[in-house]
């Protein structure tokens, strides 16, 4: 799954680069020079990324080639660096393993969303994703626990007594939130919705990137796909990298960051979803006179 030649795109402190992840990280970002890292690689499951199968020979070659983006990250780190790693369920405890040699592992999270679809028939149906949080150094690291406080519903809603206080008090109503996130996915009549097999939400993103990263910080995707971590790095004065292989992603970069607004000539607009397209216009039943 490579790709010879890289092209950068750059404004402003975030740039896109279009090409394989592991010549980019390799050849093109110096080490410990990266803040924070949101990597949500390919899973290995089958989908279809505008027509770039998500499909390894083995299970085997799959790890071994994500084994190589994981240690070009670890590098890619500063001392007091964060990475927040997704994952298939049923690869993720191989990566745990392997990132844990590395790096120290904070927490194990789970995102948790609904489906109103059919997940499976003859097995339990996967609702969440995992996703792990590592860092270089314990004494070291960026959490800005303020900035993602959620409602802590013992206090807030029930407004339970702590009578284990000297002074017998509420609870508090806010909280650092768990390690299970119920975070809506994207749905497509959903106005950040672009068109891409595995878009993750902006919510997501936003606490993973106010929590573990301050203004300034370069935030780098090594798989960008929609350019959500890029996105949410610009609305918040983070600085961003973002890697993506597929040039119809690219330009969904470049015009959600506006960086350009024409690209080979075409001018890069959000594709119209099917309800907001001019209905076809119907040919008369009468007949003309």
């Amino acid at each position: 799954m490579g790709e010879k030649m890289t092209h950068v795109f750059e404004r402003e402190g975030h740039r896109i680069y279009w090409g394989d992840t592991l010549q980019i990280l390799a050849d093109n970002i110096s080490d410990a020079s990266v803040d924070l890292i949101f990597a949500d690689p390919p899973y290995n499951i089958g989908k279809n990324f505008n027509g770039r199968k998500d499909k390894w020979i083995s299970d085997e070659e799959y790890r071994e080639w994500c084994y190589r983006w994981i240690d070009l990250c670890v590098r890619k780190l500063t001392p007091t660096g964060s990475i927040y790693l997704m994952a298939a369920t049923q690869n993720m405890p191989y990566f745990d393993i392997y990132l844990s040699k590395k790096l120290h592992i904070l927490s194990r999270i789970v995102w948790f969303y609904d489906s109103s679809g059919v997940q499976a028939k003859k097995y339990y149906g996967s609702l969440y994703e995992p996703i792990l949080f590592g860092i270089k150094d314990r004494k070291e690291y960026t959490f800005n626990a303020d900035e993602v406080l959620v409602e802590a519903k013992t206090g807030a809603e029930r407004k339970l007594i702590d009578y284990r206080k000297a002074v017998p008090s509420v609870y508090n109503t806010k909280k650092v939130p768990g390690n299970v996130w119920e975070i809506p996915r994207v749905r497509y009549r959903m106005p950040e919705y672009e068109n891409h097999p595995t878009q993750k939400p902006i919510a997501l993103l936003e606490r993973i990137i106010l929590a573990s990263s301050n203004p300034g910080d370069v935030v780098l995707d090594p798989f960008s796909g929609t350019f959500t971590t890029s996105f949410v790095a610009n609305k918040w004065d983070r600085r961003s990298i973002g890697i993506e292989i597929e040039e119809a992603y690219v330009k969904i970069g470049l015009r959600r960051l506006e960086i350009v607004t024409h690209y080979k000539g075409e001018e890069l607009r959000r594709e119209a979803k099917s309800y907001e397209r001019p209905a076809p216009i119907q040919p008369s039943l009468l007949k003309q006179p």
